[in-house]
Parts: C-alpha cells; structure tokens; sequence
C-alpha cells in the first residue's frame, strides 16, 4: 500500500509539472499538486512510525 501512494504521489508530481510547462488548466494542476504532497506527507509519516 506504501509503495502504491508513492507511485501515485510522483505521478500526481510529474503531471503538475507537465501541466505547469506545458499548458495552463486552472487550479487543477495545483490541486494535484496538493494531493501529491499530501501523499509523500503521508508516506514519510507512516514510514518514520
């Protein structure tokens, strides 16, 4: 389950920063940036527990 909110936290993280370079769509780029952070948040959280 770790590794799988990893993967998707770098994904949500790559496909911000396609969207921030390549094209603008609103505030949805940042919220998939915010829920990107939030994932790794969690990950270092539950991996230093």
């Amino acid at each position: 389950m770790g590794n799988l909110l990893y993967l998707v936290a770098v994904i949500l993280i790559i496909a911000w920063a396609i969207g921030f370079l390549g094209y603008n769509a609103g505030g949805v780029i940042h919220i998939l940036l915010v829920i990107a952070v939030i994932a790794i948040l969690l990950r270092v959280i539950r991996g230093a527990a």
